[in-house]
């Protein structure tokens, strides 16, 4: 009865890390695809330290994961006790600092508000000043999604500092319509936009468009990270039970 109770732990243990290790793989995969993605969501990133470090947090935690599932399955198969010491102690740490960083991003959501970026925009943003990486990742954003500003063209004529002639509106071109979404699309009308012509311009607000696009995949990734936290709490679990009943 007793060696049944172990063969079963045995291959539960083995089940769980495979799902750890199926979860370090997709967490590695989205953290690449974050670091990576031409589309813009890169652009996003790099516009805040914050989100930065937490892109490669993620692409760090989804490594060792993947690891230690790989580890882990191996150590129950071959009922090996140090190898499972080694990765309780592992999870255990990985596992507290998943926690240490939920607790961090609860803590600095304040840093991701529409009212800051609309401070931040009016105060850094240069216009069509490429040379600026502040002022250039917000034209790609503005570009790629096809929107204008946090909130919309309004926050663009409170920043007293963007050069702009006469003609002009304060609206930059990155906010004009294009017939494709880059920077090498041609423009609809070019000098009907910068005029302040309306159906010429992206009027919508990038902070809305870009909740939008992502709400889907922030609901999936909070949800992989429960999930991640529950199968890792299960291993860790089994991991010591294996532990005690190998002579």
């Amino acid at each position: 009865m007793e060696g049944d109770c172990l063969s079963c732990m045995k291959y539960l243990m083995f089940l769980f890390n495979f799902f750890i290790f199926l979860g370090g793989a997709c967490l590695l995969g989205l953290g690449i695809w974050v670091i990576v993605d031409p589309t813009g969501f890169r652009e996003i990133v790099a516009a805040n330290p914050l989100l930065f470090t937490g892109a490669y947090i993620m692409l760090a935690m989804g490594a060792m994961l993947f690891l230690l599932g790989f580890l882990g399955c191996c150590g129950a198969i071959r009922e090996n006790k140090c190898l499972l010491l080694f990765f309780f102690m592992f999870i255990l740490l990985i596992f507290l600092a998943e926690l240490s960083a939920a607790i961090l991003a609860f803590i600095f959501r304040e840093n991701l508000t529409r009212e800051f970026f609309t401070k931040e925009l009016k105060k850094h943003y240069q216009r069509n000043n490429d040379t600026d990486i502040f002022s250039s990742t917000w034209n790609s954003v503005m570009i790629t999604f096809a929107c204008c500003g946090v909130n919309g063209p309004e926050d663009f004529e409170d920043i007293r500092h963007l050069p702009y002639s006469s003609l002009e509106k304060a609206t930059p071109e990155a906010c004009c319509q294009r017939e494709l979404q880059s920077r090498e699309g041609m423009f609809v009308n070019k000098e009907a936009c910068l005029e302040g012509i309306e159906r010429f311009q992206n009027r919508q607000g990038c902070y809305t468009v870009i909740l939008n696009s992502f709400e889907t995949y922030v609901y999936l990734a909070g949800a992989l990270a429960i999930g991640v936290l529950a199968v890792e709490l299960f291993a860790m679990i089994f991991a010591m039970c294996l532990f005690r009943g190998i002579q």
